[in-house]
């Protein structure tokens, strides 16, 4: 059995559905982000503010790499660890890669107020949103073992979609 990654944007639903996922599977849940937060004991927008996104992409990158001796668990990535070529051969190597599709209209009306978004805090947040996800399709394409479109569908019908995926990759329990 090898770790089930769950990558895709902002507001794609990766740690709403990784929960229920490992849940379903049982499996152990792990964050990124949070995992960052707890280690560095500042929070993501704290660490981008501070440092800047490149000190935030190195502790994205180090607590990724932490993973391999992790027992296999359901882990949501953040959206942008797909930038990075070192990261895209970790998920591959480390265990199955699902991507959560969302549309950027979608990811906005999920998240809300994205003023805790450091990515989308200052300026037009729909168009950022919508160049950032642009730049980032292909790069989740390429990594991803497989895809789910969340578009219209609720975090309950997204899991049992993932679980099942899992399940075919004949890896994961449950």
């Amino acid at each position: 059995m090898s770790h089930l990654f769950l990558i895709g944007f902002m507001g794609a639903g990766k740690s709403t559905v990784g929960r229920r996922v490992a849940d379903a599977l049982g499996m152990p849940f792990i964050d990124l982000d949070e995992q960052i937060e707890r280690s560095t004991g500042r929070s993501v927008a704290d660490i981008f503010a501070a440092d800047g996104e490149q000190s935030f992409r190195a502790a994205e990158s180090a607590a990724l790499a932490s993973l391999e001796d992790v027992e296999p668990a359901v882990i949501a990535c953040g959206g942008g660890v797909v930038e990075d070529d070192a990261n895209r051969r970790v998920l591959k190597e480390l265990g199955r890669v699902i991507h959560l599709r969302v549309e950027a209209d979608e990811a906005l009306a999920r998240i809300g107020d994205t003023s805790g978004r450091p990515l989308l805090a200052h300026g037009d947040a729909v168009a950022m949103a919508s160049t950032l996800l642009a730049a980032r399709e292909t790069l989740y394409r390429t990594a991803a073992d497989a895809v789910v479109d969340t578009s219209g569908a609720s975090a309950s019908e997204v899991a049992e979609e993932v679980v099942a995926i899992a399940r075919s990759f004949g890896e994961a329990g449950g």
